[in-house]
């Protein structure tokens, strides 16, 4: 029993239960804006959305093709709301927030005439003075 508390109590099953808890809300919130407010908008634009109505039968089996083209449309609609509402901007976000570290320099002056030369020179290829290590 004291196996099972110390794996239930790990930070990692605790972090994935929380997860999946929000995943699972999110993925509500997801559903509910599909289907309140982009699906009458598709249906605004394009006529009535639901081809749940379509099928056909051989040997007396009905086959519910519109069902599946409702799936696979709420799935690309679910996909795209996904990406362009969250995806998208927290990339945005992300990328602004992260600032790259400033380049090495490669290039050093020259103390004496203050010309550009290589930062492992020796000697300056202008006037041939030595360069500080």
């Amino acid at each position: 029993m004291k196996g099972f508390k110390a794996f239930l109590l790990r930070g990692n099953v605790v972090d994935l239960a929380v997860g999946v808890v929000i995943g699972i809300a999110f993925g509500a919130v997801i559903t509910a804006f599909v289907k309140d407010l982009v699906t009458p908008l598709v249906a605004a634009l394009f006529g009535k959305p639901d081809f749940s109505s379509l099928t056909f039968t051989i040997n007396n089996s009905k086959f519910l093709y519109g069902d599946f083209i409702n799936a696979v449309l709420a799935f690309v609609i679910i996909g795209a709301v996904i990406y362009f509402f969250v995806v998208v901007p927290f990339t945005a976000l992300v990328a602004r927030s992260h600032k790259e570290p400033p380049a090495d320099p490669t290039t050093k002056k020259c103390p004496e005439c203050l010309s550009e030369i290589p930062i492992d020179a020796r000697r300056c290829a202008f006037c041939s003075s030595p360069q500080p290590v």
